[in-house]
C-alpha cells in the first residue's frame, strides 16, 4: 500500500479542482433545465385532456425509469448517428436536466397540490384569468413550498455527476482517473476528490434544512 504524499495532492488539486469546476458549471445548467422542464412537464400533466397528459405520462416514466448512464450513452454514442450532436459537457447537461426533470415534475405537482383550495376560489372570485391566477398566485405559493425538494435533487445531481466521465467530460472524476492512470497512483486523487464532493454536499444539505425550517414557519 503506498503511503500518503501530501506534495503529490499539492501537485494534482489544480488540475482536480479545474475539474471541480466543471462538476459545478454540469450541475448548475442542469439543474436550470431540469428546473424548467419540470415544470414543463408538471402542467402538462394537469391537463384536462387526456390526449395531453397520456403521451407525457408515458414519456415522463420512461425518463424516470431508464438508468441515467444509458441516457448519457444515448444521447452521446446513437443521437449522432442521426445527425444530431453536441459537445460531451452539453450532452451531459442535457441527460441530468432531462432525467432529473421527471423528479422535479413530481416536486412541482405536490407544490400545486398543497395550495390551499381557498386560494383557487379567490382567483375566481376575482376574475383572474386563467394565465393570471397561475402566475400571481398559484406558482408563487406552490415555489414556495418546493425550494427545499429542489435543492435536495440539484445535490442528488452534484453527487451524479461522476457519470458524466463515461461520455468524457472531464469533471472531478475523469481527472483523478487520468491522474491516477498516468502516476499509477490513485489513492490521492480519488480520495481527494471525495473530499470535495463532501465539502461541498454538506454544507449544501445544512443550508437546506435551515431553508426548509424557516420556510415552514
Amino acid at each position: 500500500m503506498n503511503n500518503w504524499s501530501w506534495e503529490y495532492v499539492g501537485d494534482i488539486l489544480p488540475d482536480l479542482l479545474q475539474g471541480l469546476w466543471i462538476t459545478v458549471q454540469a450541475t448548475l445548467y442542469g439543474s436550470l433545465v431540469a428546473f424548467a422542464l419540470g415544470l414543463v412537464w408538471a402542467l402538462l400533466l394537469r391537463s384536462p385532456s387526456r390526449w395531453v397528459t397520456w403521451p407525457v405520462s408515458i414519456v415522463v416514466e420512461f425518463i424516470r425509469n431508464t438508468p441515467l448512464l444509458v441516457q448519457l450513452f444515448f444521447l452521446f454514442f446513437v443521437l449522432p448517428g442521426w445527425g444530431l450532436t453536441f459537445p460531451a459537457l452539453a450532452t451531459g447537461v442535457i441527460g441530468l436536466g432531462l432525467h432529473y426533470s421527471t423528479y422535479t415534475a413530481e416536486v412541482y405537482r405536490a407544490g400545486i397540490d398543497g395550495v390551499p383550495e381557498g386560494q383557487w376560489e379567490a382567483a375566481t372570485a376575482l376574475s383572474l384569468s386563467r394565465r393570471r391566477t397561475w402566475t400571481s398566485v398559484i406558482l408563487p405559493q406552490a415555489f414556495r413550498r418546493v425550494v427545499p425538494a429542489l435543492g435536495n435533487y440539484v445535490i442528488a445531481m452534484f453527487k451524479d455527476t461522476p457519470m458524466l466521465a463515461a461520455i468524457t467530460v472531464a469533471e472531478m472524476l475523469f481527472r483523478a482517473n487520468s491522474i491516477g492512470a498516468t502516476t499509477f497512483d490513485y489513492m490521492e486523487p480519488i480520495t481527494v476528490v471525495g473530499v470535495l464532493f463532501v465539502v461541498i454536499s454538506y454544507p449544501t444539505s445544512l443550508l437546506l434544512r435551515a431553508l426548509e425550517r424557516r420556510l415552514v414557519r
